[in-house]
C-alpha cells in the first residue's frame, strides 16, 4: 500500500517528534497544535487524509493525557464534561465520514483561513476575565448546537478545534479564558477518538509517525498541563496570536502564496 511505502529518514521522524512534543504544550495551554502537526505531516510527504489521520493518531494522546492531568489535579470535574463528550463525539463522527468524500485540496485554503480567524479574534477580543461571566447560550443549545458544529469541524478537518472550543468557552458560556481552556481538552479528546476510530476503520493512518508522534504529544502535553492554571491570560493570548500568525506566515511561504525574497 501506498501508505505503508512511505520512508522515513530518522532526521525526519526524530523533527516529527519534536514537533508533536511542541504541539502538545501548545495544545494545552492555548489549543491548535494540528495546525502545526497536520502542515508538517504533509509536508513530509503524508497524503492530505493520512495526515488527518495520522495527526488524530497522535493527537488523541496529547488530549488523553491533558484531559487525565487536569481531572486527576481536580482543575476540572466529571460532572462538568459528562454532558457534552457525546454531542462532541457524535459531530466528530459525522464530520470524519464526510471528509472522505470530499475533494482534499480545499484543505489549502481551510488552514490559513482557520489560523487567521483564531489569531485576529484573540488579538481585538478584550481579554476575558478569570472570574464567571454571563452565559449568553442555554446549556441545551450549547450541547446540542455549539458542540457538534465544533465537533463536526474537528472530524472534517481538525487544526485548530482546542481553539475554537476555548473560544466557545468563553463567549457562549461566560468562562474565563483558563477555565475554558481546560474544559476544552476532554472534548478535543472525544473528537479526537471519535475520528480516530473512523480514519483507522478506513486504513488512512500512517502508524510509523503517528505512534512516535504520540510519544512526543505525552510529553508535551504533560507540561502544559502542570502550567495551564499558572500562566497570565494575557501571556495566554499572546501564545495564541503569537502561534497562529506564525503558522499562518509559514503555511502560506510551505504553499508558495508568499515569497520573503
Amino acid at each position: 500500500m501506498l501508505l505503508e511505502a512511505i520512508n522515513f529518514s530518522i532526521e525526519l521522524l526524530s523533527l516529527l517528534f519534536f514537533v508533536a512534543i511542541i504541539a502538545g504544550l501548545l495544545d494545552t495551554l492555548a489549543g491548535g497544535g494540528g495546525l502545526i502537526t497536520l502542515p508538517v505531516l504533509i509536508l513530509s510527504g503524508v497524503p492530505p487524509i493520512s495526515a488527518l489521520a495520522t495527526n488524530k493518531l497522535q493527537g488523541s494522546m496529547g488530549t488523553a493525557t491533558a484531559t487525565f492531568l487536569l481531572l486527576r489535579k481536580r482543575r476540572i470535574t466529571w460532572l462538568e464534561i459528562k454532558a457534552t463528550l457525546l454531542p462532541a463525539f457524535i459531530g466528530a463522527t459525522i464530520g470524519t465520514i464526510a471528509i472522505q468524500f470530499i475533494d482534499t485540496t480545499i484543505l489549502s485554503f481551510v488552514i490559513p483561513a482557520a489560523l487567521l480567524f483564531i489569531a485576529v479574534y484573540f488579538l481585538v477580543s478584550p481579554t476575558p476575565k478569570e472570574n464567571q461571566g454571563v452565559a449568553v447560550v442555554s446549556d441545551k443549545k450549547y450541547k446540542t448546537t455549539v458542540i457538534p458544529v465544533i465537533g463536526f469541524y474537528d472530524g472534517f478537518f481538525g487544526p485548530g478545534t482546542g481553539s475554537f472550543f476555548s473560544l466557545a468557552g468563553v463567549t457562549c458560556k461566560g468562562h474565563g479564558l483558563v477555565k475554558a481552556t481546560a474544559l476544552a481538552k476532554p472534548l478535543n479528546f472525544s473528537t479526537n477518538i471519535a475520528s480516530l476510530i473512523i480514519f483507522i476503520a478506513a486504513g488512512q493512518v500512517v502508524w510509523v509517525a503517528g505512534l512516535l508522534m504520540m510519544c512526543g504529544q505525552m510529553l508535551g502535553a504533560w507540561l502544559g498541563s502542570h502550567y495551564l492554571f499558572k500562566i497570565n491570560p494575557a501571556h495566554l493570548r499572546l501564545v495564541i496570536v503569537i502561534m497562529c500568525s506564525a503558522m499562518l506566515i509559514k503555511y502560506c511561504y510551505s504553499m508558495g502564496w508568499i515569497r520573503f525574497f
